[in-house]
């Protein structure tokens, strides 16, 4: 269990350091956060309507901030660049990324060829009943990418490494929201991209090994 969480603290801290360098990034990731937080409490009412609010929301605020405001260039802190970060990126890179909201996208104008889904759904007619159908799709889109990962990964890396992951994805709405609920004020203040100092970097990989 010590190295599991461990190895839990390793996968946020390198997440943060490598890619939330930016406040807006930083601050759509608290949206998404919130935002996620009201699905997992939708969908023990309503899993339809949660997975709406998943990805129409906390999805797509969440990677917007990675595509369109993210630096790409040369990490100075982490003396790393983009094309290495994204080539040991634990979970989905930004290839990757693309695919699943590729995925996600193109599924509604499958349903709304084949309203049945292939005789998977009752045939219905009634709008609210194609996006609850829709909502099911994206459901199930979702967690086929969350296992889908998680299982590649025991076999790229470890089996604790895919669990570790799996356990990040599903509890990161709880970490975003204690780690950026103070970008929007740091963004009214001007501040663009977080400082992210050496000072600060390396007393906490030190805290990392310790």
């Amino acid at each position: 269990m010590q190295s599991f969480l461990r190895a839990l603290k390793i996968q946020r801290w390198d997440d943060h350091r490598y890619y939330h360098h930016s406040r807006i990034n930083q601050s759509l990731h608290l949206l998404s956060a919130v935002s996620f937080l009201a699905a997992y409490v939708a969908v023990f009412k309503n899993p339809a309507a949660s997975a709406l609010i998943a990805w129409l929301v906390a999805m797509v605020s969440r990677q917007a901030g990675h595509f369109f405001f993210e630096p790409k260039g040369y990490d100075e802190v982490n003396r790393a660049t983009h094309e290495h970060k994204e080539q040991i990126k634990v979970g989905y890179n930004l290839r990757r990324k693309v695919v699943l909201m590729l995925i996600w996208a193109i599924s509604p104008a499958i349903l709304w060829i084949n309203p049945t889904l292939f005789g998977f759904f009752p045939a219905q007619s009634a709008h609210f009943a194609f996006m609850r159908h829709v909502g099911e799709i994206w459901l199930a889109v979702g967690l086929g990418g969350l296992l889908f990962r998680t299982v590649h990964l025991f076999f790229l890396k470890d089996v604790q490494t895919g669990l570790v992951w799996l356990t990040k994805i599903v509890t990161d709405p709880f970490h975003d929201v204690l780690l950026y609920h103070r970008a929007p004020l740091y963004l009214l203040r001007g501040e663009l991209i977080d400082p992210m100092g050496h000072d600060r970097l390396e007393a906490a990989l030190a805290a990392h090994d310790a």
